[in-house]
């Protein structure tokens, strides 16, 4: 049976993202999302090129710029000391390099502006307290459960995030496992963020166990903060109190302007859970992507842009091949998974580099100072540089 409907379970930006993607292919798209009202959990979002241009494509550009900030550069410094140590540039010599810019911006935005182009989309119906319940795949088709009620799809895919429930129709997938590391979130008015924040630049503060992460939000207005410290606590919730006395002692020592931060706003906590992506994506009827099939650690700012990416391919190879979705889901599978496990390690290393140890800390910064901020950013040039053809 050729696929013509498709349900899109979740309304994130893996979900929306998917709809529009597969919208703008000719199918007809029913995303279910279990909330009654739409909101995007954490503040902010970092958009780099490779799925900057897939945005574009979908005519997002004037609705992200209304909100986004361009960052001129990513300023690395020492946590301990405050000092930089290099700068990465992003400015319009980089956007040309790469293909597109790199914009930062709150997560509520870009749910908006995804949101706004669902709604104008006609193949797109968008259903709020509509919880996928169940999947079952048979010979006949899908059965799928929404709400407690049957409804008729030739495809579903499963973009319900790290904790998937359509993941459990995809036998041979892998579950999600905590990191040993938990992400702290705040924001803070661009007018307190301090010395040591420029108003168009990025700033990643590296240190023993820890690093912290500021860049510009809502038109520069905000300043968005995320820290994420090695801390084997573990809970379900995305939205956390958080027990400050656990980032006291993870920042204990550091600059007194980065203290200053961490001692300053409302922070929030969640666990930070991984998916391998080595299990399995796909059946014949039933796709995963984003979290869902390969939630990643946050250190190359990438979770988001392999979602965004999924969605790109997975929409080219079903419209290429409509009447086999079996053969055109193991396409997807195929292209995606080389690259997005190249992602999914290349955050686990940079992990291990961002919170080495005080001596150790010392090669890495004179190393990365003796390397120079463009030949650095030259380093990632297979990521940023990436198009939706080379999968």
């Amino acid at each position: 049976m050729p696929v013509r409907r498709v349900v899109v379970a979740g309304a994130g930006i893996a979900g929306l993202t998917s709809a529009l993607a597969l919208a703008a292919r000719g199918f007809e798209v029913t995303v279910c999302e279990r909330a009654r009202v739409l909101s995007e959990v954490g503040a902010g979002l970092q958009l780099s090129p490779n799925c900057g241009r897939i945005l574009s494509g979908l005519g997002l550009d004037a609705a992200l710029d209304a909100h986004a900030v361009r960052p001129e550069a990513i300023d690395i410094r020492s946590g301990p000391s405050g000092r930089r140590i290099v700068a990465l540039p992003l400015g319009a010599s980089a956007a040309a390099r790469h293909g597109g810019p790199y914009r930062v911006l709150h997560r509520a935005d870009l749910q908006k502006a995804l949101l706004g182009a669902v709604l104008a989309q006609g193949r797109v119906t968008l259903a709020l307290e509509a919880a996928v319940d169940a999947v079952e795949e048979g010979r006949d088709g899908l059965g799928v459960t929404v709400a407690g009620e049957p409804i008729e799809a030739d495809l579903v895919v499963g973009a319900d995030g790290v904790r998937s429930t359509v993941r459990g129709a995809v036998a041979g997938a892998a579950m999600p496992r905590p990191t040993g590391r938990t992400a702290w979130r705040a924001t803070v008015p661009a007018d307190a963020a301090g010395p040591l924040l420029a108003a168009m630049r990025t700033t990643l503060f590296l240190g023993p166990a820890a690093h912290l992460v500021a860049y510009p939000i809502s038109g520069g207005a905000a300043v968005n903060l995320v820290a994420v410290v090695e801390d084997p606590h573990a809970a379900p919730g995305w939205d956390e109190p958080a027990d400050l006395a656990v980032l006291d002692a993870a920042f204990a020592g550091w600059a007194e302007p980065v203290r200053a931060l961490i001692d300053g706003p409302l922070w929030r906590r969640f666990t930070l859970n991984a998916v391998d992506p080595a299990g399995r994506w796909a059946t014949a009827r039933i796709a995963l992507l984003g979290d869902a099939a390969h939630a990643m650690l946050p250190f190359l700012a990438q979770g988001a842009a392999m979602a965004i990416e999924d969605a790109a391919v997975l929409a080219a190879e079903l419209a290429d091949a409509p009447a086999t979705p079996a053969a055109a889901l193991r396409r997807y599978e195929a292209r995606r998974k080389p690259r997005v496990t190249k992602v999914w390690q290349g955050a686990r290393t940079a992990g291990r580099l961002y919170h080495l140890g005080r001596i150790a800390a010392l090669a890495r910064d004179a190393g990365m100072a003796a390397l120079g901020g463009p030949a650095l950013l030259a380093r990632y040039d297979w990521l940023y540089g990436w198009t939706p053809e080379e999968g």
